[in-house]
């Protein structure tokens, strides 16, 4: 029997559950762009809740619900500043500058976090010849670096500094349940110092779509106005949310054994030549790893892959990602990193 595909591209490939398909089929409906879809409204509450902030608003996904976060902060001719791998920069076409008039102003996070000193010479107000900055955002965990996690302290300390000069700061928490699972405290202490912020349902979480922003009752309602703009409105979208809320009641405390394997797959594959990374560094769910040793494109080494049945993703020039999800337990690890040594024991370098 041919064995199923390890999915490690992402955990955004993962397929509701059983009990999400159930709730789907049973979720009472209402118009929820007249505020009238009762699950949408208990997810909505329940968001926030767990966010520690006064509402939440329910959006299609992450890059919605960032842009319309940020929007929502400030107003055209402003400026955003984030962090020069952010998911805003890199993945979100442009959006905030096309919709929102916004330049973007980019600063030093090469482990997910600011400099302080930098973050706090890069705010402007009030000059005259400048974009002035209407929002700081910042993300955790963070992609770009490894699923790097910002503690308390760090998200606090961006937090003064940006308070401090009248700026608020809104936090792209797509994978935020993966921060509070690796620092062992609840959700609500890494948004308590923002503004507003952001999770996926989609990601670990296991649920087909949405993503929540929370913030207080005045900013939701601005939000909620600018999700209207941009077409968000999904009239009776508790079919969605139902399957939003079992990922919440079920899928956040198992996000520990999503790490444990992604601990796993960095232990094994550090131990292949040609294979570079840190497995001590791995905190979340995220692994990447430096294949520049081996010689041969990333692209090329996924392609073998596949052919074993391991799929991971180019993460750039010399590195692939890995993310572990619910769908990729202990033994699909193992078969990727024997799959991973298997390839590289076979590799003949380009132009050899």
């Amino acid at each position: 029997m041919t064995q199923r595909l390890v999915e490690l591209r992402s955990d955004t490939f993962t397929r509701p559950t059983e009990s999400m398909r159930l709730a789907m089929y049973g979720a009472e409906v209402g118009d929820d762009v007249w505020g009238e879809d009762p699950t949408a409204i208990r997810l909505e509450r329940r968001a926030a809740e767990l966010m520690g902030k006064e509402a939440g608003l329910f959006v299609s996904s992450g890059t919605q619900g960032n842009l319309v976060a940020v929007l929502s902060h400030t107003r055209p001719g402003q400026e955003l500043i984030v962090g020069e791998q952010s998911h805003i920069i890199w993945y979100e076409s442009g959006g905030a500058a096309l919709i929102g008039g916004l330049q973007l102003r980019s600063i030093s996070n090469p482990a997910g976090s600011f400099h302080l000193d930098q973050l706090r010479a890069t705010i402007r107000v009030g000059a005259a010849h400048a974009a002035e900055t209407g929002c700081v955002a910042l993300e955790n965990t963070h992609n770009r670096c490894g699923g790097a996690v910002l503690t308390t302290r760090e998200v606090g300390d961006i937090a003064d500094v940006s308070h401090d000069a009248g700026v608020p700061v809104h936090m792209d928490g797509a994978r935020i349940f993966n921060a509070a699972i690796a620092l062992d405290i609840p959700a609500r202490e890494l948004a308590r110092p923002v503004d507003s912020i952001t999770f996926c349902l989609s990601k670990a979480l296991g649920a087909p779509v949405g993503s929540l922003l929370s913030g207080s009752e005045d900013y939701i309602e601005r939000a909620r106005t600018w999700r209207q703009r941009l077409g968000g409105g999904m009239r009776q979208v508790g079919v969605l949310a139902a399957a939003g809320l079992v990922a919440l009641d079920e899928n956040i405390q198992r996000l520990a054994e999503d790490h444990a394997n992604a601990r796993r797959l960095a232990e094994g594959l550090e131990t292949i030549d040609g294979v570079a990374l840190d497995a001590s560094g791995v905190r979340s769910n995220i692994v990447i790893a430096d294949v520049t040793g081996l010689g041969v494109p990333p692209a090329e080494i996924a392609t073998r892959l596949r052919e074993l049945g391991i799929l991971l993703a180019p993460a750039g020039p010399n590195t692939l990602r890995a993310v572990t999800s619910y769908e990729v337990g202990a033994a699909g690890v193992d078969r990727a990193v024997s799959a991973m040594r298997e390839v590289c024991a076979n590799l003949v370098p380009v132009g050899a």
